[in-house]
């Protein structure tokens, strides 16, 4: 399964090595997830989540090692179809006009550029988690210490590591140099491990597709004669073999298609779980009718800031509860007192159901 995301000739977009370079760690955030959710269920799977870094870098230490050594390539640029090439530059002097990629021999990569690739894609990111996560929990205890401590001790990031910092900003600040100047095409090293290795990443063409399958058939091949033992043993050896082998060649398809299958399952069930225990909303409901004015009541002034009691604009507003009608604080409080009713509705009312308002509309 190759993903193809545009360009032309064997130099891979800047947008390609991009994403090859983050794939893994999607790639760990879902696997990370998906077994957490699983632990939910099944307990046991908590130690996985317990050892995580060292779990995801056995993972990845068997992926990269057998796609290394059967596509010279990681287990993320295979997926996209390039491959990696040892570089060796030839100085011609008889032409001052060259380009920059002229002199530049590629050729398969040495089982030292192999093993070393190994270390840069597993062991140290594996370092550089576990480091990170001693840097934030001793930052969280300086902080919490200084929180809590005394006045005079404060939190100051640039204590750590010989008061540099987060150690690792300044690697992060040589990596985005490294592929600022591949996006300007100033350099064919997407990284500085890579210009390290001596190490180009370029598009696998068709015959070298080809090429490399039949090199792969050659290898099993010649590994399965030198099984040794009875025939019963070999044949064993042999089954084990073939499996091991598909298991790791469909090991990208089958990974990336299983962590977006249960993705895919959990939103499914969650939408319908959402549905199944969402509570109905129901429309609000109307408001109730205005109340009547009586008959024999007082009438309302055509003016709503006038109190009707007094005919004058109203002076500490105060509306009785049982109506909602407005009056003067005066004016209403000496008429309900009296009379016990809502001068409007006539409908009955005390002292107690008059309140004031504070902002009269």
């Amino acid at each position: 399964m190759l993903f193809q995301v545009g360009g032309q000739g064997t130099r891979p977009t800047f947008f390609e090595m991009a994403a090859a370079q983050q794939l893994p760690a999607s790639l760990r955030a879902a696997v990370t997830y998906s077994v957490g959710v699983l632990a939910l269920r099944r307990p046991f799977l908590h130690k996985v989540l317990d050892y995580e870094d060292e779990f995801f870098a056995l993972l990845m230490l068997v992926l990269e090692t057998h796609s290394l050594r059967n596509t010279d390539a990681s287990f993320s640029e295979s997926l996209y179809g390039l491959r990696r090439r040892s570089v060796r530059i030839r100085a011609k002097k008889d032409d001052t006009r060259l380009k920059s990629s002229d002199g530049i021999h590629h050729s398969g990569l040495e089982k030292r550029q192999r093993v070393l690739s190994v270390v840069l894609m597993v062991v140290l990111p594996y370092f550089k988690s576990k480091l990170h996560s001693v840097y934030n929990k001793e930052r969280e205890a300086r902080l919490q210490a200084s929180l809590w401590g005394p006045t005079d001790e404060r939190f100051d990031d640039a204590d750590y590591f010989g008061g540099g910092g987060n150690p690792l900003v300044s690697r992060g600040g040589l990596s985005f140099t490294y592929q600022l100047l591949y996006l300007l095409d100033a350099t064919g090293f997407y990284s500085v491990g890579l210009h390290a290795l001596g190490i180009h990443v370029c598009r696998a063409t068709g015959q070298e597709l080809m090429d490399n399958s039949s090199r792969i058939s050659k290898i099993r091949s010649r590994e399965r004669e030198r099984l040794l033992g009875p025939l019963w043993l070999k044949k064993l050896q042999g089954a084990l073999l073939s499996c091991a082998y598909t298991m790791l060649d469909y090991a990208q398809t089958g990974l990336i298609a299983a962590v977006f299958f249960f993705k895919m399952m959990e939103w499914w069930y969650q939408s319908a779980e959402e549905r199944m225990s969402a509570p109905t909303v129901y429309p609000p409901p109307p408001p109730p009718p205005p109340p009547k004015v009586a008959k024999e009541g007082i009438p309302l002034p055509p003016d709503r800031t006038i109190c009707p009691l007094c005919s004058q604009k109203r002076a500490n507003p105060s509306v009785v509860t049982v109506s909602g009608f407005v009056f003067c604080y005066a004016c209403i409080f000496k008429y309900v007192s009296q009379y016990k009713r809502c001068p409007v509705t006539l409908m009955p009312a005390t002292v107690e159901q008059i309140r004031r308002l504070f902002h009269d509309m």
